[in-house]
This record gives C-alpha cells, structure tokens and sequence, in this order.
C-alpha cells in the first residue's frame, strides 16, 4: 500500500470513528431524563392589547395569564370580572398587568374625568399648530402657558401658568402618532392645573392671546420672568427685577410699571372792564 492509499484511508477511518462516537454520545444525552422544576404561579388579569387613557375596559380587553407567585403582581387582580367595565387612568401595553394605580374606580366610569387628581383641574384651551409647538404638544409633555394682552400704548407678554400636564392634545385619546414619537396636529389642547391656574388661563384666554412653550421633563423648576414690553422689545432697556427672599424661597417681584408725569394745566380769569378772558397756562 502505497503513503497516498495510507493516507486516504486514516482519514476515512477517523471520520467513522468520530460519527459513531458523536452518535453514541448523542443517544446516551438523549436517554437522560428531563428534570423540570415546578415554579409556583398564581394568575394574574393583564392586557390583551395596547390600550390608551380613559378605555372602559371590556372582556376582550383582558385575558389571563399564570405569574411567578414568588415576584407577585402590587394592586393586581386574579380575575377577569374585578377589572372589566372600569376605567383606565394610564395608558398600558400589550401583556402588561393591570394594576389599581392604572385603573379607576368602578363608580367613577371611563373616559378623562377619572385621570384629574384629586384638587386639580382640566382645562381646554384652543390651539393652532403654532400655539401647539408644532404638534409636539402630546399627552404627557409639559408646557407653560404665555399670554400676550395688546395694548394701544404697550404691548406685553408673559408666562402665566408654568409646568403643567398636557392630558389631552385633540378630541381623541388614541394618538398612535404621538405613540411613535411624530407630531400630532390639533385644534384642542387639554392641560391639567390647579384651580387658581385654571382662572388665570381663562382671563388670559379672554384679554389676550396665548402660546405653549414646550419643556424638559426634568425641568421642574418655576419659570420666573417679569415679562417682556414692547418698549424693551424695540430696544429700550428691561427694568430690573427685585428679588425677594421669604423663609428660604426666593421670589421674583415685577418692576412697578413706569410713572408718566403730566404737567399740571391752570386755567386763568381775566376781567377787563366788562370783558372776561379765560386763559389755559401750563
């Protein structure tokens, strides 16, 4: 036998040998038996679906589904009967359970009246897509409401209302443009506020008109500002804040508004004879 023939059959030799023993091996895996471990689980009411804010939730919005008893579910619920025909206060996801802090009551019903927090107020103010940030005002972003009341000597603008939640933007709660992060064009826009907030943005409403400007999340801090004349607008100097500091908090007071004097106007008598003159001197 010649090296070349050898070769050839060393070669074809191992391969057998390495299949048979994969083989083997294989079949010797596969005898093992399987342990399965049971994990205890309890069953919890989630989402069959996406849902928005304010859905009454129906039977076909809910299924049941088992979840590891040793991570339990905060405020859930094991049956499909205790969350159906309430309200959702919080949009959810698909699989997601549901929870009290994401459902209304029972009594208080569905659509946006349940999502008010207690001691607040919804508002709805009329929008274009200028006044709405381009469309970028979307259910939970956070605005400031600025007004600008025109007057016939001095026009002024100014943020009324500071850090406060949009509800709604439109008439429909299920904005799957604002889901994707597009911008959603809308007529309405409905902001969550303190009662005191909510008559400030009525009579800016009624005297002026106003504008949202979009913020940060983050940011919480107030936006304090004296606003803005038109006298500074055109190049005249601002007057400068007066900052005062009461238990700790810092407060911005406005400047009084600018003093105009008038010169007095006399008016003099003269009697000349039998002719009575009246004179204005200033």
């Amino acid at each position: 036998m010649n090296r070349t023939y050898r070769t050839t059959f060393v070669l074809t030799l191992s391969l057998v040998v390495a299949a048979s023993a994969s083989y083997f091996v294989y079949r010797a895996v596969e005898r093992i038996p399987v342990r399965e471990i049971e994990v205890r689980s309890y069953y919890v009411a989630v989402a069959a679906k996406a849902l928005p804010v304010g859905t009454r939730l129906s039977t076909d919005d809910v299924k049941i589904v088992p979840w590891p008893a040793s991570s339990p579910v905060t405020g859930g619920h094991s049956a499909v009967e205790e969350v159906v025909h309430r309200g959702l206060i919080g949009s959810v996801v698909e699989n997601e359970p549901l929870t009290d802090a994401k459902l209304a009551t029972l009594e208080a019903g569905a659509g946006l009246p349940p999502s008010i927090t207690a001691g607040m107020r919804a508002i709805s103010v009329k929008v274009n897509e200028v006044i709405g940030v381009a469309g970028f005002v979307i259910p939970g972003t956070r605005v400031d409401v600025v007004v600008t009341i025109a007057k016939k000597d001095d026009s002024q603008s100014r943020v009324v209302v500071t850090n406060v939640q949009v509800l709604t933007a439109g008439t429909k709660y299920d904005q799957e443009q604002a889901k994707e992060g597009k911008p959603v064009p809308s007529t309405v826009v409905t902001l969550l506020v303190t009662p005191q907030d909510a008559e400030r943005i009525a009579l800016a409403s009624a005297e002026g008109s106003i504008m949202l400007t979009l913020r940060n999340p983050l940011d919480t801090a107030p936006t304090m500002t004296t606003g803005t004349r038109l006298a500074s607008l055109m190049g005249a100097p601002d007057p400068e804040p007066v900052v005062r500091v009461s238990r700790g908090i810092r407060r911005v007071v406005p400047a009084p508004e600018p003093v105009v004097l008038v010169p007095a106007v006399y008016s003099v008598e003269t009697i000349r004879a039998a002719k009575r003159i009246s004179e204005v001197v200033k």
